[in-house]
């Protein structure tokens, strides 16, 4: 299998698209429902990049981020944010959190897939 990368994200659409997007990218895709869900995937799988959406039952992506950027044995994963959110502040406070990148929903399925492409190069 190719390259594994985690979808954490509550909304069934968003999780079906990206699914399918990874996959045909060439990469093995996980999927997480919730923010706790997405740690403990992140612990257990070690995917190599994590698209997280920033607003998840539970924990939050922001809180998910942090938790990752503390932790020594996941430290080093990739995270795209992917939200939502698109106030100043809440890119702030994602990149504060720990994020690689910020995207906006809606986004451009090509574009997000040459972000992935350019952070796991």
């Amino acid at each position: 299998m190719g390259t594994k990368v985690l979808i954490a994200d509550d909304e069934p659409n968003i999780v079906v698209s990206l699914s399918f997007m990874m996959k045909r990218e060439g990469y093995e895709v996980l999927i997480a429902r919730d923010g706790s869900e997405a740690l403990a995937m992140i612990r257990a799988e070690k995917p190599r990049l994590v698209l997280l959406d920033a607003m998840m039952p539970g924990m939050t992506g922001f809180d998910v981020c942090e938790a990752v950027r503390a932790d020594p044995e996941v430290r080093e994963t990739r995270i795209l944010m992917l939200t939502a959110k698109g106030r100043e502040s809440d890119v702030a406070r994602g990149l504060g959190a720990g994020a690689d990148a910020y995207i906006t929903k809606p986004f451009s399925t090509r574009d997000l897939a040459a972000r992935v492409r350019d952070m796991l190069a």
